[in-house]
């Protein structure tokens, strides 16, 4: 049955019981104000008016009888509506009663979306619609929970991992830095040897570094868009030429498809981390001996951005959380491979922020990631 059908039966018996209300009220007040008026009561209470009124104030029956019709005979018709009002209005209050069970129930199912342990919001027939929308904010918020109780984790986990990960390239560093204190006369081969590690070490201790600062300084609530008029096509170029050098480990190439002049209005910088995160998931994530394609292409009032890599193939149970905070699709924490796991889930939130979307598919292996732009 359709929300409007819950609402227009929820409607119905509202409107039955305030007619019924009304009539019951007309029918009291005809048959009292006959009994008193009009009815047998009429001849006893009018001679005990008009023997209050010559005991009270002395007047003759005449004057009591007059006031009798002034007071009474004169304005039944305003009893009579004085009646019909004070009587609906008591039916309409032990009628309505009835309908405030509704109010109630659904005060409970809010509460009950502040306590998940009191499970799931059941109401009444008529207010099905109201049940079910409540029951998904309920779900909702538990699924958020959820969500936000497992980013923590992984986050506790990852500091933890990286806390450790810290000391072996300082050790290796300092103990580098040492021999060549300690060793002056050291062949240049030697020296030479030590120097590269050093800064290897040193290298990897910046990247341990830059995740921390990530973890630690990620606040989305807080990141500002500043858009500007910008050369897309020319921004993709210059992005793949600055990583041709983490392509040389792996004997890797880019294959590139981008579309001349393609004018969008965005923030350069911004828009320039999500392709940087994307490119390093794809280095990262690649088969040596492969090609990392990027294409981009303006259709209507969009723009349409693709990174594919060739890779181990992605379950669909881990595409769904790839732009999670926090996530890696390795459980180890390789030093390839293993960032903070906030890059994409930065990248999706930039992407956000301009009005667009951010979706990845995997296809034997072929793992493609899509941006949507608007142009304007």
């Amino acid at each position: 049955m359709s929300k409007q059908t819950k609402y227009n039966e929820l409607k119905i018996k509202i409107f039955r019981n305030t007619l019924l209300m009304t009539v019951l009220a007309g029918i009291t007040i005809f048959f009292i104000f006959n009994l008193l008026i009009d009815g047998i009561l009429q001849d006893p209470f009018a001679e005990f008016f008009i023997r209050t009124l010559r005991h009270m104030f002395g007047m003759t029956r005449d004057e009591a009888i007059e006031w009798y019709k002034v007071i009474f005979r004169r304005n039944k018709t305003l009893y009579v509506l004085f009646g019909f009002i004070s009587m609906f209005a008591v039916y309409f209050y032990i009628g309505m009663s009835k309908f405030s069970k509704y109010f109630d129930e659904v005060g409970n199912g809010i509460d009950s979306i502040i306590d998940p342990a009191s499970g799931r919001i059941v109401l009444s027939h008529e207010l099905e619609p109201i049940e079910k929308k409540l029951n998904r904010i309920q779900d909702t918020i538990e699924l958020k929970e959820k969500q936000a109780k497992l980013s923590e984790e992984r986050k506790n986990d990852l500091v933890l991992y990286l806390a450790h990960d810290l000391k072996t390239p300082l050790t290796s560093i300092i103990a580098y830095l040492t021999m060549l204190r300690d060793n002056p006369d050291m062949d240049t081969e030697k020296r030479a040897k030590c120097v590269n590690i050093s800064l290897e070490k040193a290298n990897r201790l910046n990247e341990l570094i830059k995740e921390f600062f990530e973890i630690t300084c990620y606040n989305v609530a807080d990141m500002k868009i500043e858009k500007q008029e910008i050369n897309l096509s020319m921004m993709l170029s210059q992005i793949t030429d600055e990583f041709y050098p983490l392509l040389y480990p792996k004997n890797m190439t880019f294959e590139t498809d981008i579309e001349d002049d393609i004018i969008i209005n965005a923030d350069p910088d911004r828009l320039a981390r999500v392709f940087d995160n994307l490119l390093r998931n794809a280095i990262a994530y690649s088969y040596e001996n492969t090609a990392i394609i990027v294409k981009a292409v303006h259709i209507g009032g969009r723009v349409m951005i693709t990174f594919s890599n060739k890779g181990d193939d992605i379950k669909k149970e881990q595409l769904d959380s790839l732009f999670d905070k926090f996530f890696r699709l390795d459980s180890s924490r390789s030093s390839a491979t293993g960032g903070s796991g906030l890059g994409l889930a930065i990248a999706k939130e930039i992407v956000n922020r301009h009005d667009g979307t951010i979706t990845a598919s995997c296809v034997d292996g072929q793992t493609t990631f899509l941006v949507v732009i608007p142009v304007a």
